[in-house]
Parts: C-alpha cells; sequence; structure tokens
C-alpha cells in the first residue's frame, strides 16, 4: 500500500510539481487545499499519512495550520516548505513539534529524501 499525501499549498504550480515528484516515486496524492482552513477539514475527512504543507499562504498560515493538527492529531506527519528557511523559520517551526522544513523551490532528491524521514522518524 502507498504512503498517502495531502498536499497544501496557494500554488497550483506548486502543488502540481509535488504531485508529479511523489505520484512518480510510489506516493499517493489523496487531496489538495490551498489554505490552512481548506486543510484542516481535510485532514480529519483524509487521515493521510503525510502533510505537505506550505507555511506562506493567505489566512491560516502554515505555521498555524500545523499547530492545529498537531492538537487535534498529536501523530500528524507534517513536512513543511518554505520559501523562507531561515534560522528563525526553522525555530518557530521546531517550536510546534514539527522537524522537516525543506526550502521553495522545490528539489525533486530533498523532497523525496525529506518524505522518507517523515515517513519513518516524524
Amino acid at each position: 500500500m502507498s504512503t498517502t499525501i495531502m498536499v497544501v499549498d496557494d500554488s497550483p504550480f506548486a502543488s502540481k510539481q509535488i504531485k508529479d515528484i511523489v505520484e512518480d516515486n510510489g506516493y499517493e496524492v489523496i487531496g489538495y487545499a490551498k489554505d490552512g482552513e481548506e486543510a484542516i477539514e481535510l485532514y480529519k475527512e483524509l487521515k493521510p499519512d503525510i502533510v505537505i504543507l506550505d507555511i506562506i499562504m493567505p489566512g491560516l498560515n502554515g505555521l498555524e495550520t500545523a499547530e492545529i493538527l498537531k492538537k487535534q492529531d498529536p501523530a500528524v506527519k507534517i513536512l513543511m516548505l518554505s520559501s523562507l528557511c531561515d534560522a528563525g523559520t526553522m525555530e518557530e517551526v521546531k517550536s510546534i513539534g514539527v522537524k522537516h522544513l525543506i526550502p521553495k523551490p522545490l528539489e525533486a532528491d530533498v523532497l523525496l529524501a525529506s518524505l522518507e524521514l517523515v515517513s519513518k522518524f516524524a
């Protein structure tokens, strides 16, 4: 059975790029959300193995969304993406219990290696 993924990104281009990379490598994308509010509702319905979550989005940003998801399901596995991967952003990500942040623009090998880590250790 494939590892299931929900992609949360307000950019249709980024969502398609993620889908193409992960599905070409044996993962199954089972849902998409364009903002945090939609992601929270969709997560309850789909219960994916991993949530790939962009930080910068309208409405609830990725950090706020991750915090809510973690409160609802402490076992949720989240891989965060951001064009802002500085030390401050990394500290914010860690403070809400997410261990993996990868930079945008995405590189396929970095995304796949991070997914492997998240699926085993998050």
